[in-house]
Order: C-alpha cells, then sequence, then structure tokens
C-alpha cells in the first residue's frame, strides 16, 4: 500500500511558476513510477509526467513542466514554469507498479493549481 500527500498548489498570474511535491509513504518508492495527472472543470482526467528512470511528458507541458524524483526523500516534484489559465486544474499525484497509464495504483487527494489570466 502507498500513500501520496501532495502539496504546493494555489493561486499564481499567467507566466508565473508553482512547484508541486508528493510524498509517499512506504520504503519502495524507488520501484513505482511516479506520475502527475490533472483534472480541470467538467474535464476527464488527464496524464501530464511520469518519471521512472526517464522522464515523459504530455505535449501540452513539454518545455513548461519538468517532473522530478527524490528516492531518499520519498518525493516527486514537479515544477510548473509558463503557467497558463488553461493549466488550472486538481493536480493528482500517482504511483504505479507497472505503468502510470491508462490508470495507476495509487493516487492522491490532490491539489488545486488556478492561473490567473
Amino acid at each position: 500500500q502507498v500513500q501520496l500527500v501532495e502539496s504546493g498548489g494555489g493561486l499564481v498570474q499567467a507566466g508565473g511558476s508553482l512547484r508541486l511535491s508528493c510524498a509517499a509513504s512506504g520504503s519502495t518508492f524507488s520501484r513505482y513510477a511516479m506520475g502527475w495527472f490533472r483534472q480541470a472543470p467538467g474535464k476527464e482526467r488527464e496524464f501530464v509526467a511520469g518519471v521512472r528512470s526517464g522522464t515523459y511528458y504530455a505535449d501540452s507541458v513539454k518545455g513548461r513542466f519538468t517532473i522530478s524524483r527524490d528516492n531518499a526523500k520519498n518525493t516527486v516534484y514537479l515544477q510548473m514554469n509558463g503557467l497558463k489559465p488553461e493549466d488550472t486544474a486538481v493536480y493528482f499525484c500517482a504511483a504505479a507498479i507497472v505503468a502510470l497509464t491508462p490508470t495507476p495504483d495509487y493516487w492522491g487527494q490532490g491539489t488545486q493549481v488556478t492561473v490567473s489570466s
């Protein structure tokens, strides 16, 4: 069992930056693929970024967002730069033994990110 706790969401103006953090419980953190998804009002939850040995991103965030992990701290981060109003969503941390998509094994509770124009 893995528990995920996100932090770092908030309100930011367009063009600004935020860094999300996700702290994971358990001693096998390094074995999991970790990632971030987001869900905007009225839309389906969508993949944003993932990391295991390498990193991968949705086309909509490439060049603006950076995912990283610190296995010593059981934490995964999402650095978000150049934020746009369309990035407004609840962001969810996720963990998977095999693959993050289509559905991860574990979810965090979510953190709200709001980008004002």
